[in-house]
């Protein structure tokens, strides 16, 4: 079990990311296997600001486009979304005792991590240097 961060999503939409044939064909994989692979309605919501923004991409993806992406994800039996449960408040507080410097942009990236830590997974694929500071992440950049 993992889950794929936002960066990999991005570059798997994105036609300018040298790396995007490559992207394109983990995700590919991925959704083809049986290991089952998780994101969060966080890091959708922060793709869909990033590849629909105007000022970012020469060619950015509409709305439709880009939810139309995250439809196929979601297509993928072995695809799944975190969401918070009952503990996600238990969690954030120990997570406060653990991390206490954690500020600004490192928050959703913290939010990501309990989520993570709710559900039992330790595995997390990004391009995301920030999450190696969450020592209980093993931290994959599979590119």
């Amino acid at each position: 079990m993992f889950v794929v961060d936002t960066n990999l999503l991005i570059y798997a939409a994105n036609e300018d990311f040298p790396g995007q044939r490559r992207m394109r064909e983990l995700l590919a994989e991925w959704s083809s296997s049986a290991e089952a692979w998780f994101t969060t309605w966080s890091v959708i919501y922060e793709f869909l600001r990033v590849v629909t923004h105007r000022s970012l991409f020469r060619h950015p993806m509409t709305f439709a486009e880009a939810w139309s992406f995250i439809e196929a994800l979601q297509a993928s039996p072995s695809f799944g979304l975190l969401k918070e449960t009952d503990r996600h408040p238990e969690v954030v507080r120990d997570l406060t005792r653990e991390y206490p410097h954690t500020s600004g942009n490192t928050m959703h990236d913290l939010h990501i991590a309990a989520l993570m830590r709710e559900h039992g997974i330790t595995e997390i694929r990004t391009a995301d240097t920030d999450f190696h500071q969450f020592k209980f992440l093993r931290v994959i950049n599979p590119l």
